[in-house]
């Protein structure tokens, strides 16, 4: 299997269907052989059903889901449990961020030999249709990484990614992290493991009609704690794998 992609959905029925058969659609031909992991964060909503009625239509389309909400840090950690590929991406189910990003920077990942490429709204040739709020969010966020883990990335938040499965396999039974700060644990850990992390241009077209989507302030502490609580992890106790 060349490809996995993980799709984090969680009460996503409306759109979900539709999503996974334009992610289909837009792999097939342009990077081999693929699968595409959708990951039903235990919705109440019909997302369960949606997407099987994708995967009845094609079997790249896999159901992967749970019964229980437990965060999209643990839903990403399932997929990847579940992925046969080489390389393992991660894509947002409201496809705010367009598929195509998976074929780009598998392309970059092929030519430049680097272990992982993430999207960054940081990054000089992003486009980026993108609430103020949540810009200004970012960039703090952005601080607080540098200071506290002082690796060479602008934003490890953005909702597209790509990783080479030796080192996201390694990295995430080991995840502690189950909300959104999960992007930073397995970056760094993957970091710490000797991963070259290139970043790489993002277009978003923000669809949601609220200044955070279905990110809440509660949510931006919990981040925040989560973070402290990762740096604590790995800088004090050393405590991941060894």
């Amino acid at each position: 299997m060349r490809l996995s992609v993980i799709v984090p959905a969680y009460n996503e029925g409306d759109r979900i269907e539709d999503n996974l058969l334009e992610i289909r659609q837009t792999l097939t031909g342009a990077v081999g052989s693929f699968e595409i992991l959708a990951v039903d964060d235990g919705s109440s909503d019909n997302t369960k059903e949606q997407i099987y009625k994708a995967a009845e239509q094609f079997p790249e389309i896999k159901y992967a889901g749970y019964e229980k909400n437990r965060g999209k840090g643990n839903a990403i950690k399932h997929g990847v449990s579940l992925a046969e590929g080489e390389v393992i991406g991660f894509i947002d189910a409201d496809l705010d961020i367009a598929p195509h990003h998976l074929v780009t920077y598998l392309k970059h990942m092929d030519e430049s030999g680097c272990d992982i490429v993430i999207g960054s709204k940081m990054h000089k040739e992003s486009k980026l249709d993108y609430p103020p709020l949540r810009r200004f969010v970012s960039w703090g966020y952005f601080v607080i990484l540098k200071v506290l883990f002082g690796m060479n990335l602008k934003d490890t938040q953005t909702g597209v990614k790509l990783y080479k499965s030796e080192f996201i396999k390694k990295a995430a039974p080991v995840l502690r992290v189950k909300g959104y700060a999960f992007d930073i644990e397995v970056l760094a850990l993957c970091a710490r493991d000797g991963a070259r992390i290139d970043e790489m241009p993002v277009e978003i077209i923000y669809r949601r009609d609220k200044s955070f989507g279905r990110i809440r302030i509660s949510d931006i502490f919990c981040m925040f704690f989560d973070t402290i609580g990762i740096w604590w992890n790995l800088r004090i106790r050393r405590s991941y794998f060894k």
